[in-house]
């Protein structure tokens, strides 16, 4: 899944990649967490591309009551097209989501032990030279009984490659740049004609730094969430002894490898 990401870049690098040259200015976006509102790419009737700023978390437009539904961040690109929730989106609200990366944590086999953090980014020797990433992403406004509209998105999933699958099972799906007119063109293609386009980015495409869990609070937004470390290991119990108090009777345990990134 993708639960965090970041967006480092300037405007200008993003409409690079673009015709529309009118991204407003914004703060560089260290950690960025649902319910947050994020920038999406989406395209207008004729597929030309037109940034929004949307909350992260969709909420299809036939809920009624949004305070009693959970949003929804990410979505199964194996089965968008026909689930009720994004299937209306799917068909035509397709849209980009900017990156620079994102977050993935690692649950070790010792469930007693912390998850390990990622920041996962385009690798700068591989064939993302640009630092930004374009999400496979989905838009939804939902309007309430008094004619208010909230403008919501959530990024597609897929299952990883080998590189980040031995982090997690679940990655954003990723448009690459000569894909974005078909991507954004609900108009002229079906969600079956844009389904080559949901598979994983090869192994050679990101990279992934072991972080600190700084990144676990949104409170920390700043660009130490994203500097290499390690989570502390949770201590070892302590071997049991037996009734006469004359050594322990638990052997401890062999490495688990639990300090192995990859």
């Amino acid at each position: 899944m993708c639960g965090r990401y970041s967006l480092l870049a300037h405007p200008a690098d993003i409409e690079e990649f673009f015709s529309y040259k009118k991204i407003d200015p914004f703060p560089p976006r260290y950690n960025i967490a649902p319910t947050q509102p994020i920038l999406i790419i989406a395209g207008d009737a004729a597929g030309n591309p037109v940034p929004h700023l949307v909350r992260w978390g969709l909420i299809p437009s036939w809920v009624k009551d949004p305070d009693g539904f959970t949003l929804i961040i990410n979505a199964r690109s194996e089965t968008a097209a026909e689930k009720p929730s994004f299937r209306a989106a799917m068909r035509h609200r397709r849209a980009l989501v900017p990156a620079s990366g994102f977050y993935e944590w690692h649950r070790p086999d010792d469930r007693k032990q912390p998850k390990q953090p990622y920041w996962i980014r385009p690798d700068p020797l591989g064939p993302n030279q640009s630092g930004l990433v374009f999400f496979a992403g989905l838009m939804e406004t939902w309007t309430g009984s008094d004619g208010s509209e909230i403008d919501t998105g959530c990024i597609l999933t897929t299952r990883t490659n080998k590189s980040i699958g031995r982090i997690h099972d679940r990655m954003p799906v990723v448009i690459q740049p000569s894909d974005f007119e078909r991507w954004l063109d609900c108009a002229h293609y079906e969600p079956r004609d844009v389904k080559d386009l949901l598979a994983p980015v090869g192994d050679e495409y990101f990279e992934a730094i072991a972080v600190s869990d700084l990144v676990n609070k949104v409170a920390n937004h700043g660009p130490e969430v994203q500097e290499p470390g390690l989570v502390e290991r949770a201590p070892e119990p302590a071997p049991k002894r037996n009734k006469s108090g004359a050594g322990a009777t638990a052997a401890v345990g062999k490495d688990d490898g639990q300090f192995d990134l990859f």
